[in-house]
């Protein structure tokens, strides 16, 4: 939708406003690396552990030295293994693995909190995590929390027209009617909110006596 509108209209949103469906990985790589538009969408993650484990948040990334660091200040470095081909490094799933030396992990003191199933902490980075990151930092932002209490005024019609005034999936085929039926569902909708307002304008009926 974005790209037809761009092709045809010349026209490109300068943020997007959706739910945590719209923040996987990939989307957010194409939104801000790709599009350049401000993703206003919660991040969709599984990176964090267990209740009482080390979490992705709790390893701090350095940028310049390409590698994280453990909660006991060992670094979790890619490519600790030596092919004699040169790989990339990155798996089916678009990420990159960081991983600790085995040595470190089995003198911490902190294992049994960070990976105590394991012989070694690994981290799975996307190639889009730094996508990511932004959608984590304007999460923070008073124009994010504007943007949410939009979508859930958006949102809230729309559990209107499928919950109250039934309308939960279109009769008519085609773009043309699936069009018209909306069109109607919609001015149906702002028919009876009108009336509301009307019957709340109007002044109390005066009692005789």
């Amino acid at each position: 939708m974005i790209d037809r509108s761009e092709e045809r209209f010349c026209l490109k949103p300068e943020r997007l406003i959706g739910d945590t469906g719209y923040g996987n990985a990939q989307m957010l790589g194409w939104l801000v690396e790709d599009k350049h538009i401000t993703p206003h969408i919660p991040v969709l993650s599984k990176s964090e552990g267990k209740v009482g484990l080390f979490g992705r948040s709790d390893f701090r990334w350095e940028v310049q030295a390409n590698h994280y660091v453990c909660p006991a200040g060992k670094h979790l470095g890619r490519n600790r293994r030596k092919f004699k081909t040169k790989r990339s490094g990155i798996t089916k799933e678009n990420t990159i693995i960081y991983r600790a030396a085995q040595s470190d992990c089995q003198s911490c003191p902190m294992k049994t909190q960070c990976c105590p199933n394991a012989l070694a902490r690994s981290i799975r980075r996307s190639i889009h995590e730094d996508a990511r990151d932004v959608a984590r930092t304007l999460a923070n932002t008073e124009a994010y929390a504007q943007s949410r209490n939009d979508r859930k005024e958006v949102e809230m019609l729309f559990g209107h027209l499928k919950k109250i005034m039934r309308f939960d999936r279109l009769r008519l085929r085609g773009p043309n009617g699936a069009h018209d039926e909306f069109l109607l569902a919609a001015t149906g909708r702002n028919l009876r909110k009108l009336a509301m307002l009307l019957v709340q304008k109007q002044p109390p009926a005066t009692v005789m006596t």
